[in-house]
């Protein structure tokens, strides 16, 4: 096997100046844009317990949802691969933050809430079994370092 690298950009433009620049911790807006080439262009800002616009997308939000979409896109190809036919997918995932005690602030763990539904009982064991193998190849859940968890439900159509 040959390693491979994959490169990836992005550019993040600060569009919170409000006229006096960074003069002080209040004198300015967290608000900026994430710009990647042929993508739409996401507003965001920090958390509100950090200043921020709470009605745009959060660095930590991002991540989140980063663990989320990765696990369910590797699911998806196992079972498209195991003959598990998914027909509906939905993830209500959580994350805990811890900031302060003289640490910066950071995830301590995230919980993914896979609701997957399947065409037959026939493929329960096997698409249940699949979460495991979709976290061990999941490219974001093995760049963190805090525990991933898994707490899915398989329904039946």
């Amino acid at each position: 096997m040959f390693n491979m690298q994959h490169h990836y950009h992005t550019e993040i433009r600060w569009t919170g100046n409000k006229g006096s620049g960074t003069s002080s911790y209040t004198d300015y807006e967290r608000s900026h844009d994430l710009i990647i080439s042929n993508k739409p262009t996401l507003s965001m800002s920090s958390d509100t317990p950090f200043r921020g616009d709470g009605s745009k997308q959060n660095p930590e939000d991002l991540l989140l949802a980063s663990l989320s979409s990765c696990h369910m896109l590797w699911y998806l190809h196992l079972c498209a691969d195991a003959g598990v036919i998914v027909l509906d997918y939905c993830d209500k995932a959580s994350a805990i933050m811890e900031t302060g005690n003289d640490k910066p602030g950071h995830f301590v763990e995230v919980v993914l809430r896979p609701q997957v539904t399947v065409q037959s009982e026939a493929m329960v064991e096997s698409a249940m079994r699949l979460h495991a193998k979709a976290h061990e190849q999941c490219f974001i859940a093995n760049s963190v370092n805090f525990p991933v968890h898994r707490e899915p439900e398989i329904l039946i159509r």
